[in-house]
């Protein structure tokens, strides 16, 4: 199950990346109609197929991408992807290192500045980029984390692409050359965290970095800069933020939404090395995630909105899209209905949309749990029929939609946000690969020194 899921969502990689510039798309909306067997994914668009598999009935029918941008958070965790593919089978070694080389010439050469052509400022990438130009999309932001998250797999691919060729040496000069131009002091915006974001038009957004989240990855990439480092006092104010709670007998650093606790994790191996804040709790931020990972399905048993459908086996709320919005009358029951937001728990916004990707993202950290509700999306729900690229990204069985199937609404989109975590942390539960490479990256393990983690394999 596990194989079939991973190979099937590293599919999004070879299919929804532009070859030409390396740049994945956000979203994409696809139908399939064929059994897939033991199928691999091709280079081509096509199947590789094994001795036995089922051949295509009519191949991929892939709907309109309705104009949808590439993601640099995307582009980040295809990076990071390709070499599991590779070590999988899902791709050649040299056909992962042409895609990388793809993705790093073109953020390389790509034009920064404030003029209309540009990808980016001060070393940082904005959020949306035209898929087929690679210029600034929507007028969106200049986004902090989502170019941490691109640097990290860049690094990721220049620690696994470690062979004398001349790829893979361009491979490892191209990354760290993108990642030190990074000004890392002009996104504090003269304040002690770091600033989301920042466009042309008005400048700084008036947000930061502040409270717990996915930021812990930011923080360890801008410490570990050589060339424009964050001072450590901005990690001291980060972490001063933080808020801890006790839920369901569990105390750990709160966030509701269940992909704050993982995405730092999907680079970086947090189990058993502690920062100031953890010492202080005789904890570690893996642990913190299995705690988290708890409190969710326990949230789901208890159930205090009584949606259908959650419990034991059924859990599993993070940012995510939704079937809103809208409001409707369900059992005599008044339920509101969001669209893309940040769901949590246990204090919500809660409107009964589970996303199967987040519960499979926290599989290292509660096999026990995670892998019974992986079993119920997939034989029970069959959240993956009709689906080439794996589960789809969320599903409402609240929502009142005349589907005649037992999940109810059910997502048009994938999404490469989602997509990633899963082929990743698969894989670092399996073998632990990325951990491995990202231990041996050296901004990683500066930016982790001297944000105070101590023990563990850091004194390795």
């Amino acid at each position: 199950m596990l194989d079939r899921l991973q190979r099937e969502s590293f599919g999004y990689f070879l299919h929804e990346v532009n070859p030409v510039n390396g740049l994945a798309a956000d979203r994409t909306q696809v139908a399939r109609h064929f059994s897939l067997g033991r199928s691999r994914w091709s280079l081509e668009g096509g199947l590789r197929l094994a001795a036995g598999d089922v051949r295509p009935a009519r191949g991929i029918s892939k709907l309109p991408q309705k104009g949808w941008p590439a993601s640099i958070a995307a582009t980040g965790l295809a990076l990071a992807a390709y070499h599991t593919g590779v070590e999988r089978g899902y791709i050649s070694r040299s056909d992962a290192a042409g895609r990388t080389l793809a993705a790093l010439r073109f953020f390389s050469n790509s034009p920064q500045g404030v003029g209309a052509d540009a990808t980016g400022y001060q070393g940082f990438f904005y959020h949306f980029l035209d898929w087929d130009t690679g210029k600034r999309a929507r007028q969106c932001e200049l986004s902090t984390m989502d170019s941490a998250l691109l640097f990290a797999g860049m690094l990721a691919a220049a620690a696994y692409f470690d062979r004398d060729s001349p790829d893979e040496a361009e491979i490892r000069r191209r990354a760290a050359a993108i990642y030190q131009r990074a000004d890392w002091n002009w996104a504090r915006d003269g304040g002690a965290t770091v600033s989301h974001g920042w466009t042309p038009e008005a400048g700084f957004l008036p947000y930061r970095w502040e409270g717990y989240s996915e930021a812990l990855l930011l923080y360890a990439l801008g410490l570990g800069s050589p060339t424009h480092p964050l001072p450590e006092e901005s990690y001291a104010a980060w972490t001063s933020s933080y808020q801890w709670r006790t839920i369901y007998g569990r105390e750990f650093l709160y966030a509701g939404p269940l992909f704050i606790h993982q995405l730092s994790h999907v680079w970086l191996d947090l189990n058993g090395i502690q920062d100031a804040p953890m010492r202080d709790k005789g904890s570690d931020y893996f642990k913190n995630s299995c705690h988290a990972t708890h409190v969710q399905r326990e949230y789901a048993i208890r159930n205090p909105l009584q949606f259908a459908l959650y419990g034991e086996r059924c859990w599993g709320l993070t940012a995510s899209a939704g079937p809103g919005p809208s409001t409707h009358r369900v059992g005599g029951v008044e339920r509101r209905f969001f669209d893309y937001i940040a769901r949590g728990v246990p204090d919500g916004p809660d409107d009964g949309t589970i996303a199967p990707w987040a519960v499979v993202a926290s599989l290292p950290f509660a096999p026990e749990i995670v892998l019974p509700a992986i079993h119920y999306f997939n034989n029970e729900l069959r959240l993956r029929e009709n689906n080439p690229y794996g589960f789809k990204a969320t599903f409402n069985p609240t929502y009142p939609e005349e589907t005649g199937r037992l999940q109810g609404w059910v997502s048009p989109w994938h999404y490469g946000l989602n997509q990633g975590p899963i082929v990743l942390m698969i894989e670092n539960y399996r073998t632990g690969l990325l951990w491995q490479l990202m231990r041996r990256c050296p901004p990683i393990l500066r930016g982790l020194r001297r944000a105070g983690f101590r023990h563990g394999w850091l004194e390795g």
